[in-house]
C-alpha cells in the first residue's frame, strides 16, 4: 500500500500547495480521504478498474471543492462517496445547477452513501465517529490489507479522535494551527497537540496534513511544525504535495 499526498493546505490554495486530498492506493481498491482540489490529479494514478472510495469527512468548502473537477475525469472506475448522515442532502445540493455540474450528470458513476457513526462492513471494513469541529465532521479508521490507517481531518483533540487513532499502523491528522495557536471552538490543532495525544495512544507513524494556508505559507513553517511535533513523537512527519508514503 501507498499514500499520495495530492492536496496538503487548508482552507485554500496557494503556491506551495493544493487544497487537502489523500489517495491510498491498495490491492482492490482506490481509497480517497476528502476532496479538495489535489483531487484534479487523480486520474494520474488510476491505472486499472478498482473501484474508488471516497471517504468525506464535512462539507466546509476545502474539502469538496473538487467535486466542480471530477466532470474532467474520464476513467470507468465507479466512485462511491461516503458521508456523514445527514449531510448527503447538502452535498448535493452544492453539486448541482446553477453551481456545478451535478453527480447524474458526470462520465463517471457516482454513488453518494450516508453512514451512521460506527463500525461498518461495506465496501470495506471501517469505524467512523464524530470528532471535534464547528460543524458536523466525522474521522475514519480503515482495517485493510493487515494494516490500520486512521484519518482525523479537521478536528481539535477530543476521546473520539483518540479512539480512532488507537494503536494504528498510521495516523493522518490535521494541523491547520502553529505552535501555541488556538482555533477556539473551530476545532482544530497545532503540532504539539496533536503529537502529545498521538504518543499516548500507541500509533506507529503520525503523518500531518491540512496545514492552515495562512500560518503556513511556505515549507519553513512546515518544517518548524515536524521539528516540533518529533520532540515530542519522533514517528512524525509532515505531509507536502506529491509526497509518497509507504505503508
Amino acid at each position: 500500500m501507498k499514500l499520495t499526498f495530492l492536496g496538503t493546505n487548508g482552507w485554500y490554495s496557494n503556491r506551495n500547495a493544493n487544497t487537502i486530498c489523500t489517495l491510498l492506493e491498495t490491492e482492490k481498491y482506490y481509497i480517497v480521504f476528502d476532496a479538495g482540489d489535489g483531487i484534479y490529479k487523480l486520474d494520474q494514478f488510476i491505472k486499472d478498474k478498482k473501484p474508488i472510495i471516497l471517504f468525506l469527512s464535512h462539507l466546509h468548502i476545502d474539502h469538496i471543492v473538487g467535486f466542480h473537477i471530477f466532470p474532467k475525469f474520464r476513467f470507468e472506475n465507479e466512485v462511491t462517496i461516503i458521508c456523514p448522515k445527514g449531510t448527503k442532502k447538502d452535498l448535493e445540493k452544492i453539486i448541482a445547477h446553477p453551481f456545478a455540474m451535478p453527480f447524474s450528470e458526470m462520465k463517471i458513476k457516482v454513488t453518494v452513501s450516508e453512514v451512521d457513526e460506527g463500525r461498518h462492513e461495506i465496501p470495506i471494513a471501517f469505524k467512523c465517529k464524530k470528532i471535534l469541529h464547528t460543524d458536523l465532521c466525522f474521522g475514519y479508521r480503515l482495517e485493510i490489507e493487515g494494516r490500520t490507517i486512521s484519518y482525523l481531518c479537521d478536528t481539535g483533540i477530543c476521546d473520539n479522535a483518540k479512539a480512532l487513532a488507537q494503536n494504528a499502523d498510521v495516523v493522518i491528522h490535521e494541523c491547520s494551527m502553529g505552535s501555541g495557536v488556538s482555533a477556539g471552538d473551530w476545532g482544530h490543532v497545532s503540532p504539539e497537540e496533536v503529537a502529545q495525544m498521538i504518543k499516548g495512544v500507541g500509533t506507529k507513524k503520525l503523518i500531518l496534513t491540512h496545514f492552515s494556508a495562512s500560518q503556513y505559507p511556505s515549507q519553513k513553517e512546515r518544517k518548524v511544525a515536524q521539528d516540533i511535533a518529533q520532540k515530542i513523537f519522533p514517528e512524525t512527519i509532515c505531509a507536502e504535495d506529491d509526497l509518497v508514503v509507504e505503508i
